[in-house]
Order: C-alpha cells, then sequence, then structure tokens
C-alpha cells in the first residue's frame, strides 16, 4: 500500500465518522449550526420587542438561504462525483434538512428549496452512477 492509498483510507474514515474534514466537515457543521438555531431564535423572539420580532424571523430566513447556497457552492466545487472526498455526496444531500426549520416558520422559499436540493444531488448521482456502469459495459 502507497501513502496516497494509506492516506486516502484515512480519509474516507474520517468523513464517515465525527465530523469529518475538509467539505465534509463544513456541511455537517452548517446543517448542525443552522437547523437547531431555530429554537434559540423562537426565544430571541419572545425577548425583543414586538417591532423587531420580524427582523429576528428575516434574518433567520436569510440564514437558511445562506446555508442553502453554502451546500450549493460546495456543490459547484465538487461537481462529479468521481472528484469528490468520500461521503460528500450524503453530505450534500443533507441539505434537505433545512425543510423542517422552514416549515416550523412557514418559510416557502426554504420548504420549496431544502427537498429540491436533497433530490437534485440524488437525480444527479444516479445520472453520472447510470452513465458509469453503461461505460463499463
Amino acid at each position: 500500500m502507497d501513502l496516497h492509498s494509506a492516506q486516502r483510507i484515512t480519509e474516507a474514515e474520517a468523513a464517515r465518522t465525527g465530523l469529518g474534514t475538509g467539505p465534509n466537515r463544513r456541511l455537517r457543521l452548517t446543517l448542525l449550526i443552522g437547523m437547531p438555531m431555530v429554537f434559540p431564535m423562537f426565544g430571541i423572539m419572545l425577548v425583543v420587542p414586538k417591532a423587531l420580532r420580524d427582523e429576528v424571523l428575516h434574518a433567520y430566513e436569510a440564514g437558511i438561504i445562506g446555508c442553502l447556497l453554502h451546500y450549493v457552492w460546495v456543490f459547484a466545487k465538487y461537481p462529479r462525483h468521481a472528484g469528490r472526498p468520500p461521503y460528500l455526496t450524503r453530505d450534500l444531500a443533507m441539505g434537505g434538512g433545512f425543510y423542517l426549520p422552514s416549515l416550523m416558520l412557514g418559510f416557502w422559499p426554504g420548504m420549496i428549496a431544502a427537498p429540491a436540493w436533497a433530490l437534485f444531488v440524488g437525480v444527479t448521482y444516479a445520472v453520472e452512477a447510470t452513465r458509469r456502469r453503461n461505460d463499463h459495459r
């Protein structure tokens, strides 16, 4: 086993467990920080004056859009499944998790974009897998 193979195996194991490394880590942190922030946001909305509640809500909604744009940015950086680090496709599909906070807030753009994103990642993976299988025949 050469050094590159050993390093690739180590990176794959790190990506599979815990937070991983590189883009896997960034996507997982985006999900782990952005998604549960809906609960402290509700607490903040109870504390701030009524005049500022809409601004707090709009700031969190902008955060959801920013998180989804981060997923798009990582996908644009690694568009082909073959060129992605291990488990990155799975982490990209996890962007659909922003559906739940969007549903809780009644934020229609997030309720449409999050599942559409997960579906997009799944379809691109299926198309590439089909192409690879047809190329090997």
